[in-house]
């Protein structure tokens, strides 16, 4: 039986499958869709330690990630990361990106539990999940 790691980690591999030029565009709209609804149930502060400790963990595969704290305002939430991923060739930045946000939803789900992290993923990413991806996290 699969788990719903497993699904998560396909599902994001899957939504950061796209052209070269557009990796870390996408890369900055799955975080910004992500920490909407993150910071909806464990606030600003709680976002903020989740996403430094997965920088953080991160920074042993891909030590040039930023480790700035994301900024408040939506709109620079990401500016560090984001200029960091763009100093990379696009399979390294979609290859730091994809762990870094493997990372994030690992530890969320140790602390909130699987079906809620599951349920946090449909809200933020299932309009941008492929059929395939978004139907299997759809059924866990």
């Amino acid at each position: 039986m699969e788990t719903n790691a497993f699904h998560r980690h396909k599902l994001i591999n899957s939504l950061m499958a796209q052209e070269a030029e557009k990796v870390v565009e996408n890369a900055i709209n799955l975080w910004d869709q992500l920490a909407i609804q993150v910071i909806a149930i464990v606030g600003e502060g709680g976002f903020n330690a989740l996403y430094l400790r997965s920088v953080f963990l991160t920074q042993a595969t891909f030590p040039w990630l930023a480790a700035d704290s994301p900024m408040p305002q939506t709109d620079h939430r990401f500016t560090a990361s984001k200029l960091n991923l763009e100093e990379q060739k696009p399979d390294q930045a979609r290859e730091a990106n994809c762990l870094l946000l493997i990372t994030f939803t690992d530890i969320l789900a140790s602390l909130i539990g699987e079906e809620l992290t599951s349920s946090i993923l449909r809200s933020a990413w299932c309009n941008n999940a492929s059929d395939s991806a978004g139907s299997e996290l759809n059924n866990d």
